[in-house]
């Protein structure tokens, strides 16, 4: 039994595989006769206090604001290390994924707008399907073996953490609640700290994640949103020890952290934020715009947006096809991007209000109808784009 647990978590697809049965478990949970128990769960009250500092939320914001800035936290890592000597550290390697993204970004956010125009509340879920869930479009593309060319996959990656990146943005500058300027200028004071840790050659993490922990509390209490704290830590986690060039301290943490997010924090984040009863809710949100707009932005959006910036980005000469690759199984690769799912959870928990059930069923069908639907087209398209490799 065990070594078949070992076995599955080293597929590519495991993680996907463990998010998605998160949320689908949440859904039966919560339209089941043990609802109240999950209602119980999610609202459970817990509390930290430190003489008059005192933070009181129910777990399933200390999920939102404190476990998702883990997730973060090793979203910067990836993007760290990838600029520095990854996929992104060549200016040659960026323009087309960077330009697709944009266009998947761009494209999905347009068709939401579209589908919700007229209703100010539902257009603050703009940002929902502009984004894209590595974990499952990797798992799908590992589906297709030792067929897929590995710049085509190094492709898929990049856009990926170039989604991660305008998601971060967005929820910086349009996700932000009333800011108090204490707070914030105490989270501020905490960066030169971190860069003096860096600059002395600091390889021990401890002092790195001390300061860290007083930045996430005073960017928690200063109303922008506490997961971007784990963002601005791990830009100062040292890539390289001094003393020991084998050794790379971000290496190690990001190493160390991947199967906790993968396996621990991402399925709990997806337990705790799909589980919506289905009472008094009627067919007819099937047919609701935020719905619609999550889905086709998704489903359409994204690889109309990924190609049309790629094919503008090959025609100026910035950018060339990935090696191996045409334009069949790029487009197949764009189709992938369109499975939103975590990202896409995460910022639709930000726009919509725990009350507002309506529309944050009608966005959790969105997202999992047009996420999964991308998945199986976009294996459909590579697999016969790939049929003869």
């Amino acid at each position: 039994m065990l070594n078949a647990i070992r076995e599955f978590t080293k597929l590519e697809a495991a993680g996907g595989i463990v998010l998605f049965a998160a949320a689908v478990l949440a859904m039966v949970v919560a339209n089941s006769p043990l609802a109240p128990l999950y209602d119980l769960f999610i609202s459970l009250p817990v509390a930290v206090r430190v003489g008059p500092l005192e933070i009181a939320k129910p777990l399933l914001l200390w999920v939102n604001d404190g476990l998702m800035a883990v997730f973060f936290f090793l979203v910067g890592l990836e993007l760290k290390r990838e600029v520095l000597e990854g996929e992104l550290s060549e200016l040659g390697q960026i323009a087309l994924p960077a330009l697709a993204a944009l266009g998947g970004m761009v494209a999905p956010a347009l068709i939401y707008v579209a589908f919700n125009v007229g209703d100010p509340v539902s257009l603050g879920g703009w940002a929902i399907p502009a984004a894209t869930d590595i974990a499952f479009a990797l798992g799908i593309l590992a589906l297709l073996g030792e067929r897929v060319p590995t710049a085509l996959k190094v492709f898929l990656v990049s856009i990926a953490i170039f989604d991660d990146l305008g998601a971060i943005v967005i929820i910086a500058l349009f996700y932000t609640s009333d800011l108090s300027m204490v707070a914030l200028a105490v989270s501020l004071a905490c960066l030169p700290l971190l860069y003096l840790l860096n600059r002395r050659g600091v390889t021990r993490l401890t002092p790195y994640l001390f300061i860290g922990l007083i930045m996430w509390v005073a960017v928690l209490k200063s109303g922008v949103h506490a997961t971007l704290a784990g963002v601005a830590l791990a830009l100062f986690i040292p890539l390289r020890n001094p003393s020991d060039p084998e050794h790379s301290p971000l290496h190690s943490i990001e190493h160390d952290l991947h199967g906790t997010v993968a396996f621990g924090i991402l399925p709990l984040f997806a337990f705790a934020n799909s589980g919506i009863s289905l009472a008094g809710v009627s067919a007819q949100v099937l047919t609701h715009p935020v719905a619609l707009g999550v889905a086709c932005g998704l489903l359409l959006g994204k690889p109309i947006g990924v190609l049309a910036m790629s094919w503008l980005g090959i025609r100026l000469g910035l950018a060339r096809l990935p090696e191996g690759s045409d334009w069949r199984a790029l487009g197949g690769v764009a189709v992938l991007c369109g499975i939103g799912f975590t990202m896409s959870l995460f910022i639709g928990s930000l726009a919509f209000h725990e009350d507002d059930l309506e529309r944050l069923f009608a966005e959790r069908i969105g997202i999992i109808g047009g996420s999964l639907t991308s998945g199986a087209l976009g294996y459909l398209l590579l697999r016969r784009a790939l049929a003869r490799r």
